[in-house]
């Protein structure tokens, strides 16, 4: 057992003080080559959240050099060096400040204003996402205080993701949506604060070397910054987090709901819409009339797939269509989808019957044919065969299937193969001779 937990120690493979110093306070500045890079990046990931390209942020992830003055803060608070703090929140503060200026100018002139799911998605930050930039901050300062070093920082810059919320930032603020830019900014925010308390704590683990404050209180107060900072970035995450919980919560209860109760004989589900934010099903049917009593007593099933205090709205077909031109456009949309997808599967079926009625109809005169020659014949069917082969392809035959009330000769079997190949036109068919 002591053999097993060994395995997880580090000291004997911690880098140099110098070494881990030197490679952090290399990241930490922005002028020329970085700061060019840094602005390369954001365009790059500008046009991937443009265009909803998750490969192109991807690379602009992996271009940023906006990890340097992160883990520069968390660094500098681990050994107490006040002057390397200094030197890198004031890096942080220009590649930040270049960073939004470049992304907002690029939202200004783009023609494309489009909220893609990529850029949605930074909008809305939660617990999840400080795990992620702890965990993620923790294998990067493990990673870089280590001999055995890897390709981890790659994969951190991924993982904690501080481009895409930059630029869907700025995106807020070329468009005026304020609700964008606060909610990727506080995602910024929440990466570069655990990233560097990331750093901070596996700093102080390895016990590099650390100047002494002057007295007790600057010690305590530097504790209490640090922590105040970490908590009031920590805590609104933990209550998006809850409500994204609750939200998933609404929208799996409202599924199954949908699923077990929303059929109504007669009737046909044209459109369905959770909003698990209100807590809100919109349901729109066509068909038959929907009496009060019928909706009704779906809505008293609510409780029963807990959503007890959600609000259930039944729609009746095009009176529905009455709201907005949106809506309209919206429920139009939904509805001729729906046809769509129904005319295609009735022509799937239609062509599936059509079919099988031809091979039906070739069997009976087959029969008929075959039992001039051979009178002991009983059955005759006719059947499409398709076959997988080693390659991938599928293979297509022919099957025709005969049985008779007495043996026939090999020789027999022969004949009626060659007279079937001319007489279907078919060289694939496959006879087979029941016992």
């Amino acid at each position: 057992m002591t053999n097993f937990f060994s395995k997880f120690r580090l000291g004997e493979e911690k880098e140099a003080f110098s070494s881990v110093a030197g490679s952090i306070e290399s990241g930490i500045v922005f002028r020329g080559t970085n700061l060019w890079i840094l602005i390369f990046a954001i365009f790059v990931a500008s046009l991937g959240l443009n265009v909803n390209s998750t490969a192109v942020i991807i690379g602009a992830m992996l271009i940023s050099p906006l990890m340097g003055p992160i883990m520069g803060i968390g660094f500098s608070v681990g050994i107490n060096d006040s002057q390397l703090l200094r030197r890198a929140g004031m890096n942080y503060g220009v590649a930040t400040v270049v960073a939004l200026l470049t992304s907002t100018c690029y939202f200004l002139l783009s023609p494309l204003d489009e909220a893609h799911s990529e850029l949605l998605a930074r909008t809305a930050p939660t617990i999840y996402d400080v795990l992620i930039a702890l965990f993620g901050g923790l294998a990067g300062i493990v990673a870089l205080s280590s001999k055995q070093k890897g390709n981890v920082l790659p994969g951190v810059a991924i993982a904690t993701a501080l481009m895409p919320p930059l630029c869907t930032a700025g995106y807020g603020l070329a468009t005026l949506q304020f609700s964008f830019f606060f909610g990727a900014f506080y995602l910024y925010i929440i990466n570069t604060v655990f990233i560097a308390l990331a750093t901070f704590i596996v700093i102080r683990i390895f016990h590099f070397p650390y100047k002494k404050f002057t007295t007790q209180k600057a010690e305590r107060l530097s504790r209490q910054i640090i922590w105040s900072v970490v908590l009031l970035t920590l805590l609104p995450s933990i209550y998006f987090g809850y409500d994204l919980i609750l939200q998933n919560r609404f929208s799996k209860q409202a599924s199954g709901f949908i699923a077990q109760e929303a059929q109504i004989e007669g009737d046909y589900l044209l459109n369905k819409k959770v909003n698990a934010k209100e807590k809100s099903i919109l349901l729109v049917y066509g068909g038959n009339e929907i009496s009060k009593d019928q909706i009704a007593a779906i809505r008293s099933r609510l409780p029963l797939y807990g959503l007890t205090g959600a609000s259930l709205e039944i729609r009746q077909g095009f009176s529905s269509f009455t709201a907005s031109s949106d809506n309209l456009d919206d429920k139009t949309t939904a509805l001729t989808d729906v046809l769509r997808s129904k005319q295609q599967e009735l022509d799937s079926v239609n062509s599936v019957l059509a079919q099988q009625l031809g091979y039906d109809s070739m069997g009976r005169r087959l029969f008929s044919e075959i039992t001039i020659h051979y009178p002991g014949l009983r059955t005759c069917a006719v059947l499409p065969l398709r076959e997988n082969a080693d390659s991938g392809k599928v293979q297509q035959s022919l099957m025709v299937l005969l049985s008779f009330n007495r043996t026939i000769s090999s020789a027999d079997k022969i004949r009626l193969r060659n007279w079937l190949v001319v007489r279907t036109a078919d060289t694939t068919v496959q006879l087979i001779i029941k016992p």
